[in-house]
């Protein structure tokens, strides 16, 4: 290819997708719910609902349920896990599930605020019979540590929260239709693996922040998401996005809301993925990390092989507005332009 690829070239492409490789060991099949009703609540527990007997087999023999809300911004509602997302989810697991639900997230911010700001105790109060607590991961301070490639394509260490690298738990991303700054899109994969890279404690001296490792290049960031997913999808359970109110421009702070009323949930977090991007409007093949994580057996990526329950796509597909920086974002499916030399 001699040209830059922008999002004008890459256009003419629509939805013709190349089916991504099988590799052993890779899930076959995965069953996707695509809802659309009358409120945010309704819309989740319905979507799992959808997909209750594929739960129940993966939900079996675990020791507690986690789940991962996206807080990217504490103080802005629409860039976050809504309550009622969270409420949906336990009104799913209340006749399901007896064991301990821990609520757990390692906000950019200082978590416990946004907690507090978007009301999580009131999913508590709703569900006294089920044992419920909330978990500042970044307080916590116990990771696992992985290594990604920074910004200079060096290998450099991330901390990992060890509570999201529990082979033993069954871990549910409550994540949000939004557009993304740098990935395009911001969905389950993306809230999984920038949620679970630490930062520096609240009051502590010496101030670090692993999630800054990520955003060293638009190629090194999709490859780094990659590399975090391999690492945490052992315990993955259930991938659930929330598209009652969606973020469109220049998600995944800034962006501004799309009254959509839709939900997505599936036991593979690849495939509600897949379905969240079409129902955005947006091509698939654009979000690198995505098609990676299905070409190396994280998830279900190939459409033909993700089995869609309730609505159609075309049915409730709107066309987000993407971020100003789209065709910077797209360079990534192009040549290096700054190449290294040529050695041997």
């Amino acid at each position: 290819m001699n040209h830059p690829v922008t999002r004008r070239t890459l256009l003419g492409a629509g939805f013709g997708l190349l089916a991504a490789r099988r590799l052993p060991g890779a899930p076959s099949q995965a069953p996707a719910a695509l809802v659309r009703g009358g409120s945010r609540r309704q819309n989740i527990h319905e979507a799992l609902k959808l997909i209750d007997r594929e739960i129940r087999a993966k939900l079996a023999g675990r020791k507690c349920v986690i789940i991962k809300p996206n807080i990217v911004n504490t103080g802005r509602q629409l860039a976050s896990t809504h309550v009622d997302a969270l409420q949906g989810i336990l009104d799913y697991l209340a006749d399901r599930w007896k064991g301990p639900v821990y609520i757990a997230e390692a906000s950019a911010g200082f978590t416990t605020e946004g907690y507090a700001n978007f009301r999580y105790e009131e999913a508590i109060r709703d569900h006294r019979s089920m044992h419920v607590e909330l978990v500042d991961l970044n307080e916590e301070g116990q990771y696992e540590i992985l290594h990604v490639l920074n910004g200079d394509l060096h290998i450099q260490p991330v901390r990992l929260a060890r509570r999201l690298c529990d082979p033993d738990a069954f871990v549910i991303s409550s994540a949000i239709l939004k557009t993304h700054n740098t990935v395009i899109a911001t969905l389950n994969i993306k809230n999984m693996a920038l949620g679970a890279p630490l930062h520096y404690r609240r009051g502590e001296s010496q101030r670090w922040n692993d999630k800054r490792i990520y955003h060293g290049g638009v190629r090194q960031t999709h490859y780094d998401i990659l590399l975090t997913a391999q690492r945490l999808c052992r315990n993955w359970g259930v991938g659930v996005i929330d598209g009652w109110e969606g973020m469109e421009g220049n998600g995944p702070n800034s962006g501004t809301p799309v009254d959509h009323r839709v939900a997505i949930a599936s036991t593979d977090m690849v495939a509600a993925d897949r379905i969240g991007a079409e129902v955005m409007g947006i091509n698939p093949d654009w979000l690198g990390y995505l098609k990676w994580c299905g070409e190396t057996g994280v998830g279900v990526w190939d459409r033909d092989r993700i089995e869609l329950r309730g609505e159609r796509i075309e049915s409730v597909r709107r066309e987000y507005r993407l971020h100003a920086d789209i065709d910077r974002m797209l360079t990534w499916m192009g040549p290096l332009t700054d190449l290294p030399p040529k050695l041997g």
